[in-house]
């Protein structure tokens, strides 16, 4: 395989890390790269889908996008699958068991995890799997490094036979910086030989191959204490030195510029000796490492002396503002003689889109009684939220079906009368999700499906799925039918229904009606993103301040485009307080979805621009 080569005049680029990657894959000579959205990891695909040379696609799921990526390795192809930390859950059955048979092409696994949770469930460390699966990890630490390291990371992956691992973080994936790149190479594929003794990972062939991977173990391990990627930057106050790795890395340069750091690239195997070698050089060794203790207990069971979680926080970034106090606490100093300046950002809760389509599917939910509600991942994750306050329950992805049947299932006697309703969307449904449905309907649950198919993955950008009909490059494909679809996976066609999210009358009755039916069932709503070039925009709505009424039942929609503008508090004829909220819509940002209009007893809300008046239907609930 050719080697990398510096360009003299290589351009320079002002790129984020997700982007820094994409154009590693390509100058790499990647053939094949899948992965599914996920924050922080989206834009790595869509930025490689801009490479007409290379196969791109949106995959079903993690899992799936792993396997394609597979399957171009054992094909001599270079490829590369993306996914955030969550999403190695769902591909970690392939992951384990290809980790025996190895690569073949370059196969390059670009993981982001979601370091201080900006949009997660959970903040797991992906190193993790490196020592579980048996896999190399290389950790960047800004653009620059993403580029150069997932170059690398495919010549590691061909050189050893393995999969390797790309470790990310938010920072690294989001923040922009510059970054030279290198002369493109033409790789050497191999193409496809039968090797049934290797490929196919039956009991038998599966046990020959185990000590093969703990001999390639031994092999890494010894290549990690001399590469390049793995360095000692010297400093001149050795009272304290620093492990660290990634985005924590330049933490700790800001915080401590004059302390010696051993910066750690290729971070798995540990280099023991070299590490061991740097501890000896300094007063005190700190393990700057997000977010787990992971290297940290590593270290201390090879007899090395450190510090790690026990003065740094076990959560979040280690910001040089976080990092600064905890170790001038260490040095015996007054934690507050360091001060990292910081900017306060105005806090700003999540709140669905103007418009979105999910608004008034959740007003609908909010106004349901006796029912327990299991959400799922996606925008109407902020059903959980206020106005709403319309979920009890969000795991992960797909698991809204399943919760909701164990949810029927296990019900206490106190609750019997109590309905259960699942809440998903359609990418999520496609992902994981239909799996749940088929175990409700096999084993006769009595759920109420909302399958919110608004023909986009929302969450992470309105990325194509197979509910919009288009491919990763906006090209026609086919477009999954849900009603078939329920069909197929037992529900009775009478019990599937589509409505418009935006008809709160037939949404309200819907729900109402089918809660009470004791069997599956499943309600479609069939509007589209309103961040997509699939929806359009109808004319803006306006508050008449002289029929306004201050009653607020707008407000209960949840849309952003209706602020407040006075409340008063009246005396009612029983004596009671009650406040009135005056509102104005923004026409700004309105796009006429006419959800408040549905809520507005006394005809407030009129079209902004001279059409039609738009007839407001009251909701009794």
């Amino acid at each position: 395989m050719n080697s990398v080569q510096t360009t003299p005049q290589a351009q320079r680029q002002f790129i984020s890390g997700n982007e820094a990657v994409a154009q590693a894959a390509r100058d790499a000579d990647c053939k094949v790269a899948a992965a599914y959205p996920g924050t922080p990891s989206t834009e790595i695909l869509e930025y490689i889908a801009q490479y007409p040379e290379l196969y791109t696609e949106w995959s079903i799921n993690e899992k799936v996008s792993l396997e394609v990526a597979i399957g171009a390795s054992l094909a001599g192809s270079r490829a590369l699958c993306a996914m955030k930390h969550v999403g190695v859950n769902v591909a970690s059955d392939a992951l384990m068991t290809q980790t025996l048979i190895g690569a073949i092409g370059g196969l390059v696994l670009v993981v982001a995890d979601d370091v201080g949770l900006s949009s997660s469930q959970n903040e797991q460390d992906s190193r993790y799997w490196g020592r579980f699966a048996h896999i190399p990890v290389l950790e960047p630490s800004d653009a620059q490094e993403a580029y150069q390291m997932t170059r690398i990371a495919f010549e590691l992956s061909e050189q050893y036979e393995v999969p390797v691992m790309v470790r990310l973080t938010t920072r690294i994936c989001h923040v922009k910086g510059v970054v030279v790149a290198d002369d493109p190479i033409k790789a050497d594929s191999k193409g496809f030989s039968k090797d049934p003794s290797r490929f196919v990972m039956v009991p038998g062939n599966a046990r020959n191959r185990i000590p093969l991977m703990m001999a390639r173990d031994k092999v890494l391990a010894a290549a990690t204490e001399v590469h390049p990627l793995n360095r000692v930057e010297s400093g001149s106050d050795d009272s304290i030195g620093f492990i660290t790795s990634g985005a924590a890395y330049y933490h700790v340069k800001e915080a401590y510029p004059d302390a010696p750091v051993l910066k750690l690239g290729f971070s798995h195997p540990v280099p023991v000796e070299m590490i061991r070698q740097f501890a000896s050089s300094v007063d005190k060794l700190v393990v700057a490492e997000e977010v787990e203790p992971l290297l940290e207990t590593e270290l201390k069971a090879a007899g090395i002396e450190l510090y790690g979680k026990d003065v740094l926080p076990k959560i979040g970034e280690l910001a040089p503002q976080v990092l600064a106090p905890c170790i001038e606490k260490l040095r015996g100093n007054d934690p507050t003689e360091k001060v990292i300046p910081t900017t306060e950002v105005f806090p700003r809760p999540p709140t669905m889109c103007v418009a979105c389509p999910h608004l008034g599917i959740y007003y609908c939910l909010s106004h349901i009684k006796n029912t327990i509600i299991s959400g799922d991942i996606g925008c109407y994750t902020l059903g959980a939220g206020h106005p709403w306050n319309a979920l009890d329950t969000t795991i992960s992805m797909g698991a809204s079906l399943s919760v909701a049947q164990g949810l029927d299932k296990g019900r206490a006697e106190q609750d019997q009368n109590k309905n259960v309703l699942a809440v998903i969307g359609d990418s999520t449904f496609l992902h994981m999700g239909m799996q749940g449905l088929l175990d409700i309907t096999y084993n006769k649950g009595n759920v109420t499906i909302l399958l919110l198919d608004n023909r986009a993955v929302g969450m992470t950008g309105g990325q194509d799925a197979p509910s919009s009909g288009l491919d990763i490059h906006g090209e026609q494909t086919m477009q999954i039918d849900f009603r078939k679809l329920c069909e197929a996976l037992g529900v009775k066609s009478e019990r599937i229904h589509e409505v418009n999210p935006y008809e709160l009358p037939r949404l309200f009755k819907a729900l109402r009606s089918e809660t009470k039916i004791a069997e599956p069932s499943v309600i479609i709503t069939n509007q589209p993103c309103v961040l997509t070039e699939r929806y359009s925009k109808l004319p803006p709505l306006k508050v008449e301040d002289d029929k306004c009424t201050g009653c607020s039942n707008c407000l209960d929609v949840g849309c952003p485009a209706i602020l407040v503008t006075r409340r008063e508090t009246v005396i009612k004829p029983n004596g009671r307080e009650k406040e009135l909220s005056f509102v104005e819509i923004d026409t700004a940002a309105c796009t006429g979805c006419n959800l408040c209009t549905n809520t507005c007893a006394p005809d407030a809300i009129v079209p902004a621009l001279n059409v039609n008046k738009i007839n407001a239907v009251e909701i009794k609930v």
